[in-house]
């Protein structure tokens, strides 16, 4: 069995989406609702509203209103039976936070390093982010370049000039822990925290399978054949707006070549320096990466099957 994915960061949502009742109106019904709770996104960075020694991702009207500008809203769905915005606000809107006690303002992947937000929470921020994120890159047709407007209560936009419909995408990104005998492959990115070695991983290309990404983005970073690939879990991961297909797979050669371009250093762990590594006492200071990313579930899932 495969290590628990109770710590993955994103993957828990307290909202129910009411996929099927997001007509124009749903969104005008949640804007005017007093009740209305709102996940606000200054920039690129959430405000959170301060509880104890944590924080929590809704914030009431009366706490928005201190916006004097937004620039996109969207409804998210229900908590509890309460309506939920997403609010995409300048980034400067966070001035008017910072200084409060009552506020946290903070980017989204320390949130959920830190733990600030309950995990079911974390969902919902990483939903909003990516949401907010696409309508703010969306706001012309790729069709026939003319303006797009919001509909479908955020989860689209339509081209009044040509007609066309667009809808969020999600870019899949396949991310892989390669084994063999008792060790497995790692591999370092220039800009990692010093130390840190994590599962490889890439863009899934148009046309291709999983299966086939996992085999080719080892091939062309560590030059590492691979073979069987068995998919374990997934992540939504919202920097921009993907999802993380976590796989194991089998090496089937030794060697490694490592692209210089993509990896700074690739090399083989074994179990026990592995099991170091996530432990934090490794001799040498390595690290994996925190428990809140799906590549320490993969990890933990090769150590703990010993």
């Amino acid at each position: 069995m495969p290590a628990s994915t109770d710590n993955l960061g994103f993957i828990s949502n307290v909202l129910s989406r009411h996929s099927a009742e997001r007509d124009h109106g749903a969104l005008e019904r949640a804007v005017a609702d007093p009740n209305a709770l709102t996940v606000l996104i200054a920039g690129d960075i959430p405000v959170l509203r301060a509880r104890g020694e944590g924080a929590t991702a809704f914030l009431s009207a009366s706490e928005v209103a201190r916006l004097t500008a937004h620039e996109e809203q969207v409804f998210l769905g229900t908590r509890n039976g309460t309506a939920v915005l997403g609010t995409l606000a300048p980034a400067d809107a966070a001035e008017a936070f910072k200084d409060d006690p009552d506020f946290r303002v903070v980017d989204l992947r320390s949130v959920a390093v830190q733990g600030l937000v309950p995990g079911d929470e974390l969902g919902a921020l990483a939903m909003a982010k990516s949401l907010l994120f696409w309508h703010q890159r969306h706001r012309f047709c790729p069709n026939c370049g003319a303006p797009t407007a919001l509909s479908a209560a955020g989860f689209r936009r339509d081209c009044a000039s040509c007609k066309a419909q667009h809808f969020p995408r999600t870019d899949p990104v396949a991310i892989m822990l390669v084994t063999r005998g008792d060790k497995c492959l790692l591999g370092r990115q220039a800009r990692f925290v010093t130390g840190s070695y994590s599962a490889l991983a890439g863009f899934i290309e148009p046309g291709e399978s999983i299966e086939d990404a996992v085999r080719r983005e080892v091939f062309e970073e560590a030059g590492v054949r691979v073979g069987y690939v068995r998919y374990l879990a997934s992540q939504p991961w919202p920097f921009p707006s993907s999802l993380m297909i976590g796989c194991h797979a089998e090496g089937l050669t030794d060697d490694i070549v490592c692209d210089e371009d993509e990896l700074e250093d690739a090399r083989w762990f074994s179990r026990d320096e592995v099991r170091s590594m996530l432990e934090r006492r490794h001799p040498d200071g390595l690290i994996t990466p925190p428990p809140m990313a799906i590549a320490n579930f993969l990890i933990r899932s090769f150590v703990e099957r010993a």
